[in-house]
């Protein structure tokens, strides 16, 4: 909500892809918090000039695992920036979103302006064990001495990365990745829970990036001989995957619904029991950090979510004794198997009793993100 004794803070959002759907989401999170937000940045879909009701320079496009070409796209714009991305600029606060974005923020940015740094997945190139990955580090450090504050989504990425790996010293605020509402009928109002399935049905859905998980679950329904049944959704975004409906297509058990929208997701969750929040992309690292969007989104739509132990997801679940943790994924099918109906809806009736700021963002969330702003601005 804006502050009524004193002009609007303007936030100019620097992004890797205007069609990604969390972009969208912290736009809206912005606005509602009181900021008027311009947007620049590339695309990977089509070309939009507004997010969320707020205006958009779409630059160039951009594509999946790209991360090389779109510093090539952001050097053309460090040569040479976009008339419309100078004017887009012009604003109290420049938030850049990954770090490709952060060095266009830097060329933009004047004396005057707060440069803030999100990061909400570490990129597998920062991470490398070699001359490449330590070049990327030395990069980002660098920038990071001009940044004013970081946004990110995990407790273990401030931990593990920003703190012990970059030595990063300024504020950093943990966003989660928290759904902006909640469905007209969750589960956590009373809301009688759909029945279980007989077989169990696993939902993943979203960005699919993990061909190992394919690997578990499709394993998981056939070794269940039709105990188990495995329902993808979304984007895959790994080039293992890019043949998914082809592959899922001779798998038993295992049915593909390709994209999705955003009100599609209560019909699909109100269709499984349980989901697949675990993630081997780059395990030991970035797989281990991360709490992903489907964590939150499954729990709003009151599906009982599947994490590994020791790694950042399955400790969030622990701490609030939520979902089923596995010590091995490929433990599933055991899990499955043995769980009776009776433990089942207690596990989702934790899941229904779960409080609701901690899987979606409050009004009060937003006015305070876009007070931390101000108070850089």
């Amino acid at each position: 909500m804006p502050s009524c004794d004193s002009p609007s803070l303007s936030v100019c959002y620097l992004v890797h892809d205007l069609n990604d759907a969390a972009v969208a989401r912290r736009v809206s999170a912005l606005v509602m918090g009181g900021a008027v937000v311009r947007l620049a940045g590339f695309w990977r879909r089509e070309a939009v000039d507004r997010v969320e009701k707020s205006e958009a320079v779409p630059l160039a496009r951009s594509y999946n695992a790209g991360f090389l070409q779109r510093l090539a796209l952001v050097l053309r714009q460090l040569l040479s920036p976009d008339r419309r991305l100078r004017e887009a600029a012009r604003a109290d606060v420049l938030l850049a979103r990954n770090l490709e974005m952060l060095v266009l923020a830097r060329r933009l940015a004047s004396t005057r302006q707060q440069v803030v740094y999100e990061c909400l997945d570490i990129h597998r190139l920062m991470l490398r064990d070699d001359a490449l990955g330590a070049a990327f580090r030395l990069v980002e450090r660098l920038l990071l001495r001009r940044c004013n504050m970081i946004i990110t989504s995990s407790p273990a990425y401030a931990r593990e990365y920003f703190r012990a790996l970059q030595s990063f010293a300024g504020h950093i605020e943990l966003v989660e990745n928290k759904v902006n509402t909640l469905p007209a009928h969750w589960p956590g109002q009373g809301e009688t829970a759909q029945a279980a399935s007989n077989p169990w049905r696993i939902g993943w859905f979203g960005m699919l990036r993990c061909p190992r998980s394919l690997a578990i679950l499709a394993k998981a329904a056939r070794e269940a001989e039709g105990g188990i049944e495995i329902v993808i959704a979304g984007i895959p975004s790994h080039p293992d995957l890019d043949d998914l409906e082809a592959r899922v297509g001779q798998m038993e058990g295992v049915t593909f619904l390709g994209r999705y929208r955003p009100e599609d997701l209560p019909d699909m969750y109100a269709a499984v029991d349980f989901a697949w929040c675990v993630d081997f992309f780059e395990e030991g690292l970035n797989s281990d950090w991360l709490l992903p969007n489907r964590l939150y989104e499954s729990i709003a739509h009151g599906a009982v979510p599947i994490a590994l132990e020791g790694v950042e997801c399955g400790r969030w679940l622990e701490q609030r004794q939520l979902g089923l943790v596995l010590a091995r994924a490929e433990g599933v099918v055991d899990r499955l198997v043995s769980m009776s109906r009776a433990d089942f809806e207690r596990a989702r009736k934790r899941v229904e009793e779960c409080p609701r700021d901690a899987i979606a963002f409050t009004p009060t969330d937003h006015r305070l993100l876009v007070g931390r702003l101000e108070e850089l601005a």
